[in-house]
């Protein structure tokens, strides 16, 4: 999917939060980020049922109850198409390494929330495993670690999911 600008970006982010986190009780008066805001993180994202995966897997690497918590935290979600392109090996190996697991998790996590206005604007942002990773816009496409960001801006009361198409390996 492409993006052509902020305002188009903002238009996706509206279509995107009704899309993934269903309809919500928001008055027309309220951002696409605060109309799924009612529920967490975690939630949010198993709501949508396209996040299996990383729900088990950050159930896995003991991480559920952090992206729980207050935040705020802006997620860069893939969804089970993303991990269904990653080898079997690599995933069984992540699943017996937890340490590893948590690291590659918490790289798709950044400490506050990050719309996409803001992400735009940026070239990297820190994740929470310690490195950062890079945010590319070329165009009508915004790219973070290489991974296309096909939604964004799904809110959650904890802060924020932008649904991208590759799961990110820090180096």
């Amino acid at each position: 999917m492409k993006i052509r600008s902020i305002s188009a970006l903002t238009a996706l982010a509206a279509a995107s939060a009704v899309a993934v986190a269903g309809p919500a009780s928001a008055g027309p008066q309220e951002s696409a980020v605060s109309a799924g805001a009612k529920k967490d993180i975690v939630e949010t994202a198993v709501e949508a049922g396209q996040f299996n995966t990383l729900a088990s897997l950050l159930k896995k690497a003991g991480l559920v109850k952090t992206l729980k918590g207050k935040g705020p935290y802006t997620v860069f979600a893939p969804t089970d198409a993303a991990f269904a392109k990653v080898p079997q090996a690599t995933l069984d190996a992540l699943g017996q390494d937890k340490a590893k697991l948590r690291s590659v998790l918490l790289y798709h996590v950044v400490g506050r929330k990050l719309t996409a206005a803001k992400i735009v604007k940026r070239r990297s942002v820190k994740t929470l495993n310690g490195q950062r990773v890079r945010i590319r816009v070329r165009g009508e496409t915004v790219r973070v670690g290489g991974a296309r960001v096909t939604t964004a801006d799904v809110g959650a009361s904890n802060g924020v999911i932008h649904v991208i198409n590759k799961v990110l390996i820090p180096r």
